[in-house]
């Protein structure tokens, strides 16, 4: 029993030095992100399907966009990529869960979304992407 016990005590232990590497991870990639202009700095990953075909993913334009919007810029982070505001929101949540899994040992209680939220957020992702793609204006405005 005390076997166990330690066990579930060392998995607590290494899960709550596991977020704190998260919320590391987090602010360092958000403050490479803020410092760094991606238009300039060459080394952010370019977007492989974009490389390959030439057409915007759903993500393409979003360390741009957190760029200007860490800088304040609304209005340029929204035209690189109009999604933004859920990301913001989606980060957001993963922040202040790691947070409190560190500090607590329990973070947000993500486990009681419903399923049907991530269907739902799949499909604006989709049709994002397929509109953002389309050679006419108003959508080539979507476009990074």
């Amino acid at each position: 029993m005390d076997a166990i016990l330690e066990n579930t005590e060392r998995y607590r232990t290494i899960a709550r030095l596991a977020a704190v590497g998260g919320i590391a991870t987090l602010l360092g990639g958000s403050t490479i992100v803020a410092y760094f202009d991606p238009t300039q700095a060459h080394f952010f990953p370019v977007c492989p399907l974009y490389s390959l075909t030439g057409f915007a993913c759903p993500g393409c334009g979003l360390t741009r966009g957190f760029h200007a919007l860490f800088r304040g810029d609304l209005a340029s982070a929204i035209h690189f990529n109009a999604l933004i505001p859920i990301w913001v929101v989606i980060f957001s949540a993963v922040l202040i869960s790691l947070v409190l899994y560190s500090i607590r040992g329990r973070g947000l209680p993500i486990g009681r979304i419903s399923p049907n939220w991530l269907f739902v957020l799949l499909g604006v992702m989709i049709v994002f992407g397929v509109v953002r793609n389309i050679p006419a204006y108003p959508f080539t405005l979507l476009f990074p």
